[in-house]
């Protein structure tokens, strides 16, 4: 890609009457006006905008300096300032850095019962995490001795050295390797955590779970995360619940499903039954002629909102078991009562819409 130097036809020297007198030249002979075409309309445009960055003093500079107007180097730097950061340090003194820092947040997992998850509990968390030096107290320094001023940098944490660049001779601002940014030195580091002002300890915390959490819920602790360096404030930290997996009970939003198998006459005669609930013993009536896939609903007996208000409710799912296996007697008593009810030679059909599978999938279906 030609300079705009070329563009114009003019040395890098130029003087701004010769960048002036090219132009007009070139101008002339590719106006669109006087000669018409688009690869002549192109090359004036490009004329035109060459002209336009070497005519302005600030924007000639800039384009001496880095090839572009904008101050966008080849090389790939963001901008003019850039070179600076690139060549020079950033530029002018920043001051020294704090050695004392905000600990960073952290992310733990608490694994709990689904009752816990339903009644709320206290969950132990033993983690390992960063804690305040207990020997400098975050001083970084022995006990009795303190950080003293960098005798390079003067307490600056930056130092200046000239160097000779395309740019001239300039003054580069680095980061002073005796204190590294500090601008303070520790003569007599503390032993225990090696001048850092904290160590890695393994801790326990108390954590309240509130009833109603799920699998997901986030619990923030403000400032129980690492602690910072230099006696820094601690970080955040987020305990992320995972709740376990129940052999009888199956949390779907606030409500619990359950699943309770019964005899083939109780189903039929109807009877009384108990379940065992995170809420104690409860009575669950069996009504006569009870269907596998019928429901039982025992309310408030789910899980509570998390920001309170009222509990979900418990569905109860009857499954009816009928025997695989019976005795000689047990048989004769079955064929009676096919006899009676006139199922001796019963035949299968299909059940219409709302039958028996029908309502088998409306109720279990959307917890498959």
């Amino acid at each position: 890609m030609s300079s705009h130097y070329e563009t114009l036809g003019v040395a890098r020297d130029a003087s701004a009457e010769e960048i002036k007198k090219s132009y007009r030249k070139l101008a002339r002979k590719l106006h669109p006006d006087v000669n018409p075409g688009e690869d002549v309309s192109d090359k004036f445009k490009s004329v035109t905008h060459a002209y336009e960055v070497l005519s302005d003093p600030q924007k000639r500079e800039i384009y001496d300096a880095t090839g572009n107007e904008n101050g966008t180097a080849g090389g790939g730097f963001g901008g003019f300032g850039d070179i600076f950061e690139q060549f020079f340090g950033g530029g002018a003194a920043q001051g020294p850095a704090s050695r004392t820092q905000r600990g960073r947040d952290a992310l733990v997992t608490a694994s709990i019962e689904l009752k816990d998850a339903v009644q709320g509990t206290v969950y132990t968390l033993d983690i390992e995490t960063a804690v305040t030096c207990g020997v400098c107290q975050g001083t970084c320094c022995q006990p009795g001795t303190s950080p003293e001023t960098c005798t390079i940098c003067h307490g600056q944490g930056q130092v200046q050295r000239p160097v000779r660049s395309f740019l001239g001779n300039m003054m580069t601002v680095e980061t002073c390797s005796a204190c590294r940014g500090f601008g303070t030195t520790l003569p007599s580091p503390c032993n225990e955590c090696m001048g850092q002002g904290r160590v890695r300890e393994r801790v326990s915390k108390q954590l309240k779970i509130p009833a109603g959490v799920a699998t997901g819920t986030r619990i923030h602790l403000d400032s129980q995360g690492e602690a910072g360096p230099g006696g820094g404030p601690s970080g955040d930290l987020y305990v992320e619940i995972n709740v376990k997996r129940h052999a009888v009970f199956e949390r779907e939003g606030n409500d619990l499903h359950a699943t309770l198998r019964i005899p083939m006459t109780a189903a039929a005669l109807g009877t009384d039954m108990k379940l065992e609930t995170f809420d104690g013993e409860q009575d669950i009536q069996i009504e006569p002629g009870t269907q596998s896939a019928d429901t039982v609903k025992l309310s408030q007996l789910g899980v509570p909102r998390l920001r309170g208000g009222s509990r979900g409710d418990l569905i109860v799912h009857l499954q009816v078991e009928t025997p695989t296996k019976v005795d000689d007697e047990q048989r004769e008593l079955l064929e009676r009562l096919a006899t009676l009810r006139d199922e001796e030679f019963a035949e299968g059909r299909l059940a219409e819409r709302g039958g028996v599978f029908s309502r088998l999938r409306d109720k279990l279906g959307h917890r498959a």
